[in-house]
């Protein structure tokens, strides 16, 4: 049985201070698709430029920083703001019942704000 859970403002906390130039993760949903298995969908909002400077990925960690999942974003996402895309296949310990959505961007690295949201049963 697939639940699907969507957090975007249920429940968020400020994973790191937003700063001007940051990727910012303004939305999550976690859909568990197997026994430990879970898609992690990021909506993210970032000024991209242009290949200088642009969002080039999103990461599913645990509290402790553990990292759970790697999307990378091969392009810049210019005129198409905020931007949704999907993980698959993230696997995520019986004992985590929160994980933390970061974004990251090709200069300023992870200094947008992120989104910490309980994961489904």
């Amino acid at each position: 049985m697939l639940r699907r859970l969507t957090l975007a403002l249920a429940f968020s906390l400020i994973a790191a201070p937003a700063v001007a130039g940051g990727a910012a993760v303004s939305g999550v949903e976690i859909e568990k698709t197997g026994e430990r298995t879970y898609r992690v969908t990021a909506t993210v909002r970032h000024d991209d430029e242009g290949w200088e400077h642009y969002s080039n990925a999103f990461t599913v960690e645990t509290i402790d920083g553990e990292v759970l999942g790697v999307r990378t974003l091969h392009h810049p996402h210019v005129d198409e703001q905020p931007f949704t895309r999907s993980l698959d296949g993230v696997e995520i310990p019986p004992d985590v019942n929160t994980v933390t959505v970061r974004a990251r961007d090709s200069v300023h690295g992870f200094d947008g704000r992120g989104m910490t949201v309980i994961v489904p049963d």
